[in-house]
């Protein structure tokens, strides 16, 4: 029976999957471009901007918290660190922007990733 308001793991899991296989899907598209438009540093920065979208696109498709709260911070952690870090590096590239924000992305992937490991020991 479900009651009014409430929501079960499936439907918690929506938005994070669902991002996390767009940023998979970005991934690709960058890895795409890197591999046959871009050269030199542009060219590495873009893949490392895949690589990333990539491996945290997946988790977040795939991880499903063990706490509801502990996994939403887990969760926003990985979505504002993948799109701080790998948008980044990307405006860097399109519009010759320092990758100021990159740092900022890396640890909050770092702490995602930290924040899973958590709720995995917590069971």
């Amino acid at each position: 029976m479900k009651f009014h308001g409430a929501t079960s793991d499936r439907d918690s899991a929506r938005w994070p999957g669902a991002l996390g296989a767009l940023s998979g899907a970005s991934g690709v598209g960058l890895a795409a471009y890197a591999a046959h438009v871009a050269t030199g540093d542009a060219q590495r920065w873009l893949y490392t901007a895949a690589a990333m979208a990539l491996v945290h696109g997946a988790l977040l498709v795939g991880y499903v918290p063990h706490g509801r709260r502990l996994g939403m911070f887990a969760r926003v952690a990985l979505v504002l660190g993948i799109l701080l870090f790998s948008g980044s590096l990307v405006a860097a590239h399109a519009f010759g922007m320092a990758a100021r924000l990159a740092p900022a992305g890396g640890l909050l992937l770092i702490t995602g990733w930290l924040l899973v490991a958590v709720d995995r020991a917590r069971g």
